[in-house]
Parts: structure tokens; C-alpha cells; sequence
């Protein structure tokens, strides 16, 4: 438990590290202009696309900015219990035109047993593009191309043996309160690759923008195994949800923006196969966007 809270310290100061750099950047003068010079940038980009909830497993193809930490708990089919803390989520920046790069620090793991040890797992970072765009008052959908990358800096056997590069295409459309999102990747080890294994990913969310703030949704989440340990199986997980989502954290005056957004998202996996690594697996989602 002592190791648990000190990951969630850990998490909540990244966060306020964040936050404060921010408001830094904003309180001198000639870091002012770079900072007013980045979000028109970041504005502009994201004018030309949906404003839809970010789901909660199925990657979105538009691009945001912000900080996001997801904690998630998984049962294997042995019955030991493991939260994930973070998973793999992070800070979101819009570095160029069109183009979203993260930073996912290690998500840290505890497991129900002591068989296993807690610690932390690989670092991440993941560069997206998007390749076209278009808002709701216009065709109303997004298309991009994502490249992620881990390195094997975890613990304890809680992450990998080796990089993992995972190619994605992502894919949205809009009609009018329905929004539909659908990617696919590939994940391929940088090395063993007979231990490790490839798989295909294929996700899609549904979603309903059913009040101001609320947004309802269902994700079928399937994974394609080729090689490795789970060789020529698949699993497949239906995630329903709620999103409370870009809630302003303060009231400027009118006519202009909410600097700071807040938003929130809870659901449970379930899976739909026979053959599955967890079941039952709830998240609970946390988002700041500026």
C-alpha cells in the first residue's frame, strides 16, 4: 500500500509540475509571447477538427493538449488483482501544426499477491499527425496517423524485454450528436520477436453527446495475437462508459475562453471472449486540458 501511494504522489506531482510550469511560462513577459505564439498554434490546429470526448481505451484521432492519468484495475483469469496507475497516458503537447506528441511517464503497478512485485513500467512517448480534419459545422470528421514507442525501463518483470513500436491509423466521423472513432495497429518488438510476439489492434467507440458536459459510450476492444506466448488467439472486450467532458475551471469574460479544462471518465472492460488475460476491469480517467 506504502508503494502504491507513493505512485500516486508520484502521479499528482507530475501533474502539478505541469500546471505550474505553465503558469510560470504565462508570468514573464518574453516567455508570454512563446506561450501566446504556441496557442494560437494549438487553436488553430484544433479549430479544424471534431471536439468530441477523448474515449477511454479507443485511441482518438483528433488532437489534444493536456494531461491525462488513467488508473485501471485488471483480474487475470488466476485471480490476482493489479492496479495501473497512469497507464501509459501523460502529458500532451501540440508541438507543430497538426501534430500531437506525448509523453507517458512509467505507470506504476501493484499486484494482490507477493508473488509478484509492484514497481514501475516502461516509458512511453507516441507522435501523431493529422492528416485531415474538419469541425462539426463542416463534414465533421478527423483523420490521422500515430507512431508509439516504449522503452523497457521496467521493474520486476513489470514491463517489457525490449522497445515496442506500435503503428496506428485512426479514424472518425460525426453525425450531428453521434460520434464514431475506429483505429488500427500493429505492435512490433524492436527484438524477440518469436518471444514476444506481434498483434493486430482493432478498436472502435461509439459515442452520444447527451448533455452539455455528458457523454455516453461503447468501445469493442479487440487484440489478434501472431506469435508469442498467446500465438494465434484473440480477445475482445466491450467498454461501456460515461465521460464528463471539458468542464471550464474558471469563467473569463465574455467572448473568451476557458484557459484550464477538467475532465472525467469512468467504465468497466468486459470481455466477450472465451479466451481473455482480465475480465471485469474498471477505469477511472482524469484529463487537463489548456
Amino acid at each position: 500500500m506504502s508503494q502504491r501511494f507513493r505512485a500516486n504522489v508520484y502521479g499528482v506531482t507530475s501533474s502539478l509540475g505541469v500546471l505550474l510550469l505553465s503558469l510560470t511560462l504565462c508570468n514573464h513577459t518574453p516567455a508570454q509571447t512563446f506561450w501566446q505564439s504556441y496557442q494560437a498554434r494549438a487553436e488553430a490546429t484544433q479549430v479544424n477538427q471534431p471536439h468530441w470526448a477523448t474515449p477511454l481505451v479507443t485511441v482518438n484521432a483528433h488532437i489534444d493538449q493536456g494531461f491525462r492519468a488513467d488508473f485501471v484495475r485488471q483480474t487475470a483469469t488466476s485471480g490476482v488483482t493489479t492496479w495501473n496507475d497512469g497507464n501509459t497516458k501523460g502529458l500532451q503537447l501540440i508541438p507543430f501544426a497538426r501534430t500531437e506528441l506525448r509523453i507517458s511517464p512509467p505507470p506504476f503497478f501493484s499486484h494482490s499477491t507477493s508473488s509478484t512485485h509492484d514497481g514501475f513500467g516502461d516509458i512511453a512517448f507516441r507522435l501523431k499527425f493529422r492528416v485531415y480534419g474538419s469541425n462539426e459545422e463542416h463534414h465533421n470528421a478527423v483523420v490521422s496517423l500515430a507512431l508509439s514507442a516504449s522503452i523497457p525501463t521496467g521493474k520486476n518483470g513489470n514491463g517489457s524485454c525490449c522497445a515496442i513500436v506500435t503503428p496506428t491509423l485512426l479514424l472518425g466521423k460525426g453525425f450531428r450528436k453521434l460520434a464514431l472513432t475506429t483505429n488500427a495497429s500493429g505492435t512490433l518488438p524492436v527484438s524477440n520477436t518469436a518471444g514476444l510476439g506481434r498483434s493486430i489492434g482493432w478498436n472502435n467507440a461509439v459515442q452520444y453527446h447527451a448533455t452539455k458536459y455528458l457523454w455516453l459510450e461503447n468501445e469493442i476492444n479487440s487484440t489478434f495475437y501472431k506469435g508469442g506466448k498467446y500465438d494465434g488467439k484473440q480477445q475482445t472486450f466491450a467498454t461501456p462508459g460515461l465521460i464528463l467532458s471539458r468542464i471550464p475551471l474558471s469563467h473569463p469574460k465574455s467572448g473568451e475562453k476557458s484557459p484550464l479544462f477538467i475532465s472525467f471518465g469512468v467504465g468497466e472492460q468486459i470481455a466477450l471472449t472465451h479466451f481473455n488475460t482480465y475480465n471485469h476491469s474498471p477505469i477511472l480517467s482524469g484529463r487537463l486540458r489548456f
